[in-house]
């Protein structure tokens, strides 16, 4: 990408083989699986994290992360990730579209399946359908931010993160993205980034009203490739790219949309990194003019795609840790086989898996 980076504040040195940077996709409870991932990182020891890019549940595991390694390193982020979770299944609990913890316990992870056909989310997803968030909500009410309160220590991280943070949302208005850092980051950045039009009220700062940022970058590479030192990307992914079959009743239709909008500017951003490194290998690029970015991912499709839509609102705790069990084993298999790439080259072929 066209190098316009910033001069950078921290003491990584460029090259080290252990930086890497984070980009954190969002997907409700989904995002359950990128606490999975974080927490076998963060064991492993071997990455050292210089930057986060995160939009909706990605940005409440990325303020986690920090404000984790701000208190006590990466023993303090595993902690404050699964504190964060535990807060989010027990706020749950008080919510009636929950399926039967019993249910829960029993199916683990495909329960949900079933919980989409329960009487209960068909009666939510009508109500969804009928009247809006200024409808059914008119106070405003979003569980989300006595959680994020209660979790993290906005005002000790924005003054002594130790890592930079990148929080993407969508401006309602103008429909561009908003990435928050630095002295932005607070509860309302990360409910903006995380605020789905159907569920909540557009998050207002600063006179400019927000929603989710999955819209416009979920997530968004490029602060990572003009706001930090390390060259190399990890992509925890979502939302599923590839879906075998063709949809055919109307909910899965809609999950099938739902799940191409809100990967459609990742795929973007793939294509012009690898748009940028085909001239750097041509020669048409100098490196003093352009980046060469290395990009990973950690993944898992048949996964994801196997879990209905209305499971990103499932918040019992036995799916969330079954998610977390699955994001943990998928990068503990990166970590294995493509672990050592990292500062070399990248473990992803961008053409054949974006474009």
């Amino acid at each position: 990408m066209a190098n316009r980076r910033k001069t950078a504040t921290n003491t990584l040195t460029p090259g080290a083989s252990s930086v890497i940077n984070l980009a954190l996709q969002g997907g409700g409870s989904h995002g359950a699986f990128t606490w999975g991932v974080l927490d076998a990182l963060l064991e492993d020891g071997r990455l050292q994290i210089e930057a986060v890019s995160a939009t909706s549940a990605g940005s409440l595991n990325a303020v986690a992360l920090a404000d984790g390694l701000r208190k006590a390193g990466c023993d303090g982020a595993r902690q404050a990730l699964s504190d964060l979770w535990r807060a989010v299944a027990d706020a749950g609990r008080l919510n009636p579209l929950q399926p039967p913890w019993l249910d829960a316990f029993m199916h683990g992870i495909q329960q949900s399946a079933q919980a989409a056909w329960s009487p209960p989310h068909a009666w939510a997803a009508a109500m969804l359908q009928m009247f809006s968030p200024y409808q059914l909500n008119p106070l405003n009410l979003n569980p989300l931010r006595q959680i994020v309160q209660s979790q993290i220590d906005f005002e000790a991280l924005r003054r002594e993160s130790p890592v930079k943070l990148f929080l993407s949302a969508t401006n309602v208005e103008t429909g561009k993205i908003r990435v928050f850092s630095e002295a932005e980051i607070g509860v309302n950045a990360v409910l903006a980034s995380a605020c789905l039009p159907t569920l909540f009220q557009a998050v207002e700062i600063g006179g400019e009203y927000f929603w989710d940022g999955g819209y416009m970058g979920n997530p968004a590479i490029f602060p990572l490739i003009y706001e930090s030192l390390a060259a190399d990307v990890l992509i925890v992914h979502v939302n599923p790219i590839l879906r075998r079959g063709v949809p055919r009743s109307s909910a899965e239709i809609a999950n099938r949309v739902n799940e191409i909008s809100f990967n459609s500017s990742l795929m973007r951003e793939m294509r012009a990194i690898a748009f940028v490194t085909g001239l750097i290998d041509r020669g048409k690029l100098q490196p003093e003019d352009a980046r060469r970015m290395r990009i990973h991912s950690i993944r898992c499709d048949e996964l994801m795609a196997s879990q209905p839509v209305e499971s990103k609102i499932d918040t019992a705790w036995p799916y969330l840790t079954a998610l977390r069990d699955a994001g943990r084993q998928q990068a503990l298999a990166w970590l294995d086989q493509h672990g050592a790439k990292v500062g070399v080259e990248s473990s992803v072929d961008i053409r054949a898996e974006f474009l």
